[in-house]
């Protein structure tokens, strides 16, 4: 029954990306235009760079930053 709920979750989550890529896209066009604020140019430029990171390394954003806090506990 815990796997049918996991699928369920991933799909969230991977349906949420595809909406703030949208959103991402939708503000780059925006700002181009200026018709929003920088503070929005700056969400872009940080979300397409976590996307374009996950894409490289073929893992989540968040396990990729997870994992870097844990090599920083190792080395210290």
């Amino acid at each position: 029954m815990q796997d049918g709920s996991a699928d369920m979750n991933q799909e969230n989550v991977e349906t949420l990306k595809n909406v703030a890529d949208g959103v991402a896209a939708v503000t780059a066009i925006g700002t181009l235009m200026q018709l929003l604020p920088a503070v929005a140019a700056l969400f872009t430029i940080v979300w397409t760079g976590m996307r374009i990171t996950e894409m490289i390394a073929g893992k989540p954003f968040a396990e990729l930053i997870r994992r870097k806090k844990a090599d920083d506990a190792i080395d210290k």
